[in-house]
């Protein structure tokens, strides 16, 4: 940071030099995280982020690989729900903000999965996702355009392991008159980032929520935000990381 924006920052957020009156978010649709009608635990962390210093957070929905493009083509602000590095040509937070926590789902007859043995198994996960880049021993793996055809991919043998977070998991399962067929297995967690455009507004916006983010997590003043949704609170040990996610 540079000695201008670290004054900046001392004299509060609303000062810095740059900063837009408004950030257009993108998101895909995550039951209870980013929903249509704008509730939800990622649109409440990233009002309560953003709004108290001065900058409107106007949201849009649309599937996560055209997010992501609409960020690197400069036609929106940030997207919500990166792994760090995902893609290039964008920017990445200092701070994640949430965490996800990641499972398997197969068939409750296979053997069990771990990190270990994911070589071993054909692999399927929502296309855009890019797991292979963050779990080790990836091999074979297919991305899936849409989660409602997850359970007879499996039950017909066409790949072994779905891999995604835990609410989209419920979801799936919840399509099954018999879940107990499939077995849920934890994988690890993965931190949540904002990666926004590389244009100046992006660059502008991105220091000022890692600013946000420091002083927000210092303060504690996000922890009611998760409690209210009932969502494991991912800063507990260090400031830095841990807890659980729920989107992405």
């Amino acid at each position: 940071m540079t000695t201008v924006w670290a004054s900046a920052a001392a004299a509060g957020p609303a000062s810095l030099p740059g900063k837009p009156s408004d950030i257009l978010l993108v998101s895909e649709h995550w039951i209870g995280y980013t929903e249509t009608d704008g509730t939800g635990l990622g649109w409440d962390l990233m009002r309560e982020i953003f709004e108290p210093a001065g900058v409107k957070v106007e949201q849009r929905i649309e599937p996560y690989t055209r997010a992501v493009g609409l960020v690197q083509r400069g036609e929106a602000d940030a997207w919500i729900a990166a792994y760090k590095d995902e893609v290039g040509g964008t920017l990445y937070s200092k701070w994640h903000y949430d965490n996800d926590e990641i499972y398997t789902l197969s068939l409750a007859s296979n053997p069990l999965p771990s990190l270990q043995t994911l070589g071993k198994h054909r692999l399927a996960w929502a296309r855009g996702y890019e797991f292979q880049h963050y779990l080790p021993n990836v091999m074979h793996f297919n991305e899936v355009a849409r989660r409602d055809h997850i359970l007879p991919m499996l039950e017909y043998g066409r790949a072994d392991l779905y891999i995604d977070a835990k609410p989209e998991m419920d979801f799936i399962l919840a399509q099954s008159n018999d879940p107990q067929r499939y077995r849920l297995t934890y994988l690890t967690v993965i931190p949540l980032y904002l990666s926004f455009a590389d244009t100046p507004r992006g660059h502008a916006l991105r220091d000022l929520f890692d600013v946000r983010m420091g002083d927000l997590v210092g303060s504690g003043k996000l922890r009611p935000i998760f409690a209210r949704w009932k969502h494991p609170y991912p800063f507990d040990t260090d400031g830095r990381q841990s807890g659980t996610g729920a989107a992405h």
